[in-house]
């Protein structure tokens, strides 16, 4: 297999993380007879991925394909959806009906794109009663003021090149991407509270100039379908978080060693011992499971954010 050190992505970091499951699942829609596999190694000061795929291509190749497969999504139906993620739960429900009826067991991108957004079998609430619309996904930061989550969505498929992905998988990450309209939030680095900035968030010029990593965004996007969302009793979960009384939401992800394909990874992102307030490292140092990051979800203005991760 031919391998490359995603040295770009550092684990700790939720966009990095989700980033380079990103990767793995689009890789996996180019060479998809299970020739791609993910893992984690110690380089840099950190943990980084490594990606090897079962084909004799280069790191410019291995881009390139990166980059025609992510653009052929620019005019998928799943992305066609309103600019706001929630919708009145008829609405959804349709949406829904359409990804069921086209899902093949080669081909189910559609159904799990839609179930990792939501679900119309639970509805958002405003001050505790139900409106109407369906609830979505945890992952959904913006919604606010003049952001709304399928246009940041739309605008990222769009605009993202190969340059992107290349400086998101293999570079130091600098940020030196336009902000504006195409960040989700999912980086720490988006938690910058009014009073630290010198120019209010809302008008500020250098959002036009720098300030985001579109490849890591959009490589982002294609791992949500790793983490559906499902109704609870508590009202709709999303696979990886996790909420306590008298605390914060939390998300958790696990680093683990070999590589692994992504059927695997998605049962590793989902056992139950990484959601527990104090994971049992022997139980999951068992499992191949070396490291266990977790961040608080939290509020700034109207917006959601992640804190800076730490390990469980």
């Amino acid at each position: 297999m031919t391998r490359f050190d995603l040295d770009g992505i550092d684990a700790a970091n939720p966009l990095g993380f989700l980033a380079a499951i990103g990767t793995l699942a689009a890789a996996t829609r180019i060479w998809p007879t299970g020739a791609v596999r993910l893992g984690w190694e110690t380089r840099l000061g950190g943990w980084r991925p490594v990606l090897a795929v079962a084909s004799d291509v280069d790191r410019s190749e291995l881009v390139e394909a990166l980059d025609r497969s992510l653009r052929a999504m620019s005019d998928h139906p799943a992305f066609s959806a309103p600019d706001n993620l929630s919708v009145p739960v008829e609405t959804f429900s349709e949406w829904a009906k359409a990804a069921q009826g086209t899902a093949r067991p080669s081909d189910r991108l559609y159904a799990d794109l839609v179930a990792a957004f939501g679900s119309e079998a639970v509805q958002s609430t405003n001050s505790g009663k139900p409106n109407g619309n369906n609830a979505d996904t945890a992952f959904r930061h913006i919604g606010a003021g003049q952001q709304r989550f399928f246009a940041c969505v739309r605008s990222l498929v769009q605009d993202t090149r190969d340059i992107h992905l290349a400086k998101t998988l293999f570079e130091p990450w600098r940020y030196d991407d336009p902000l504006e309209k195409h960040s989700l939030r999912w980086d720490p680095n988006d938690d910058v509270r009014r009073a630290l900035r010198w120019n209010d968030p809302s008008g500020d010029p250098e959002r036009r100039r720098s300030g985001a990593m579109w490849g890591a965004n959009r490589l982002a996007i294609e791992a949500l379908p790793l983490f559906p969302t499902v109704p609870g009793w508590r009202g709709l979960e999303t696979t990886g978080f996790q909420k306590d009384a008298g605390q914060p939401v939390r998300w958790t992800w696990p680093v683990w060693n070999g590589l692994l394909s992504i059927d695997t990874v998605r049962s590793v992102l989902a056992l139950r011992e990484l959601q527990v307030p104090v994971p049992n490292r022997v139980v999951l140092a068992r499992l191949g499971i070396v490291e266990v990051f977790r961040v608080y979800r939290v509020m700034q203005d109207k917006y959601r954010n992640f804190s800076a991760a730490f390990p469980a």
